[in-house]
């Protein structure tokens, strides 16, 4: 029992410094690809939300037997209402502003 509370055994500060180095450089490779690839995963959002406007606007057509004029026809609960902003406005996730053109969505840049 003695010898247990005697054995005093811990990291020393070279093998603490060592794990920090093995961290940073970690971090070094790690950041700038989770950066550069944070645009991409916008653009693919965008993407999907594109195609999800266009659904709305074929169920909107479905529905009153006629094409939105604008994306503003869309702010209502059956359709687009919570991703509107409180603007009003349809943002893609990389901040395009989306809006409505020849009865198709398009994502102009913001």
């Amino acid at each position: 029992m003695r010898k247990l509370l005697n054995d005093e055994r811990g990291f020393t500060l070279v093998e603490m410094l060592l794990v920090m180095l093995v961290i940073t450089v970690l971090l070094l490779i790690m950041i700038p690809n989770v950066t550069k690839n944070s645009s991409i995963i916008g653009d693919k959002g965008c993407e999907a939300l594109l195609s999800m406007v266009d659904a709305q606007i074929q169920a909107y057509r479905l529905d009153t037997g006629s094409q939105p004029n604008s994306i503003d026809d869309l702010n209502s609960p059956e359709y687009l209402e919570d991703r509107f902003d409180e603007e009003h406005t349809l943002n893609c996730p990389n901040g395009n502003t989306i809006t409505i053109v020849n009865n198709k969505a398009v994502a102009n840049g913001g």
